[in-house]
């Protein structure tokens, strides 16, 4: 019996994550995310499935964010309807990111259709589309999903799925605890762990019968940091035949989370100082409530002044609640707060607002005031319009607290760029522009080499028995990847691969 891997996605790139796994005639599916990034990576979404979605058994959800989430409608709508295994947390968090997409492709889809009825008319409804977001657009979705040339970039027609091929994709949500062995099919299980990523994410072990042996496949999905506050460390494995592990800081340390805190605290310190407005470009899932936290204990230990705190991302305020229905994923730290009466996950006076007027009207608030707005590498939604506000003010600071994906208008800006271009007009960046590493929600290069130490060290120095005969390094940049890939070959001493792009590859026992 032959057991295969084949890469659809997150290889050569940090985004759309999703592999299909089969074992003899049955075939899981796990992560069905979206492209995001480059234009040539953004068509990807348009392609059809390299498999016959209703060939397709059930399907493995990793965590909530659209990279690995934001293709599954599409799926369903192509004719998957088997069960998909997630945690309740991460089922939760995908219902409101799925829904946020589907009525933005809508929205994007109707104005085309308004400036443009004789083309139209003319296109039909199931072309190759681009996705624009306007002022009440939330989430992390790509500011245009483009079709591969530049004269259909141009063009804008049908959403990618609507709102019903979300209902009929919530219907088949199945959830499974941490540390709970699954039965998804005849000779395949799987047991979701905690990956303290985001709520709910986990690192899926799946385990594959082939005739008398068993072949054991661990995928780290996106793996967190340790000692990071709300949620719990990742947890350690140390048996598996083969891995997938990510590299998307494969090639780069994070600072300490002490050093963190204190440019956090400067930047606010000096946006007081002028007056000015400190705005936070963040992930609406995890980072803004991450943020959220550290900024209560910083006002609560005195290091910042209070200073009005605008939450400008629905998706965030959803995301927020989910995060306070499921406390039994928060680490011991958290607990302990709630239990004494303390709100960590809220800031005192801190505003959401939900609005698309109340959006606008943030710019004219007296300053200073903090403002965390979606889409968190500047993609897509209100961000986008602040930026056009607060870039050319040298008094406002534009503070980048998470990953900055190749193609984006944040790696652009963070990269040193003068000006940015924005629904086509050039806005110049005179503002200050602060990094702070500390706050990533991915393991950095030391953190993720520690995680697959655990395989390394299975049995002792010189056993082999639960060390992965092929370590599959994905979901990165490609010198990261290719650097995450040596330091496991020449620390570890493991085999390590780079695949690439549909590759299909054969699991050995």
């Amino acid at each position: 019996m032959t057991i295969s891997i084949q890469f659809l996605g997150a290889v050569g790139t940090v985004t759309g994550s999703q592999y299909l796994v089969t074992c003899g005639d049955r075939r899981i599916l796990v992560d069905c995310g979206m492209f995001q990034g480059s234009p040539e990576e953004v068509s990807r979404n348009r392609m059809a499935f390299a498999f016959d979605p209703a060939s397709v058994g059930a399907l493995l959800l990793t965590h909530a964010h659209l990279d690995h989430c934001g293709r599954i409608p599409a799926l369903v709508k192509a004719g998957f309807d088997g069960p998909i295994h997630a945690t309740p947390g991460t089922l939760d968090l995908t219902d409101i990111v799925l829904r946020d997409s589907a009525k933005l492709q809508e929205e994007a889809e109707n104005r085309w259709r308004r400036r443009h009825p004789e083309a139209a008319a003319s296109e039909g409804s199931e072309e190759d589309a681009s996705v624009e977001r306007d002022e009440g657009d939330e989430g992390d979705m790509p500011a245009k999903i483009r079709a591969a040339t530049p004269e259909a970039a141009t063009t804008t027609r049908a959403a990618l799925y609507r709102m019903e091929d979300v209902e009929r994709t919530v219907t088949l949500f199945r959830p499974i605890g941490y540390e709970q062995r699954l039965d998804v099919a005849p000779g395949i299980s799987a047991t979701f762990h905690d990956a303290g990523h985001i709520l709910g994410s986990a690192i899926i072990e799946l385990r594959l019968a082939d005739g008398v042996a068993t072949s054991t496949v661990v995928f780290s999905g996106d793996l967190g940091r340790c000692d990071t506050p709300v949620l719990r460390d990742p947890t350690p494995i140390s048996h598996a035949d083969f891995v997938l592990v990510e590299s998307t800081y494969g090639n780069r340390e994070h600072a300490p989370m002490a050093q963190a805190i204190d440019e956090l605290a400067a930047a606010i310190n000096e946006v007081a100082g002028d007056r000015g407005v400190l705005l936070v470009p963040s992930f609406a899932i995890g980072r803004t409530q991450e943020l959220v936290w550290e900024l209560d204990k910083l006002l609560r230990d005195g290091r910042i002044p209070h200073l009005p705190l605008y939450l400008d991302s629905p998706m965030a305020s959803k995301a927020s609640d989910v995060y306070l229905r499921h406390p039994e994923t928060y680490d011991q730290e958290t607990a302990a707060l709630l239990q004494a009466g303390d709100a960590p996950l809220e800031y005192p006076g801190e505003q959401y607002t939900n609005e698309v007027d109340a959006s606008k009207a943030i710019r004219a608030r007296p300053r200073p005031i903090m403002v965390v707005a979606s889409s968190g590498m500047l993609t897509g939604g209100r961000i986008l319009h602040h930026l056009k506000e607060f870039l050319p003010d040298p008094a406002c600071t534009l503070l980048f607290i998470g990953y900055q994906g190749q193609g984006t208008l944040g790696y652009a800006i963070q990269h040193g760029a003068k000006e940015a271009r924005i629904d086509g007009r050039a806005y110049p960046v005179r503002c200050r522009v602060r990094s702070i590493s500390g706050f990533s929600a991915h393991a950095d290069e030391h953190e993720l080499e520690d995680w697959m130490r655990n395989f390394a060290a299975a049995g002792g120095a010189t056993a082999t028995d639960g060390r992965p005969k092929q370590v599959f390094v994905v979901h990165g940049d490609p010198d990261a990847a290719s650097a995450f890939a040596e330091r496991i070959h020449g620390d570890l001493g493991l085999d390590a691969m780079l695949p690439t792009y549909r590759q299909v590859v054969t699991l050995r026992a």
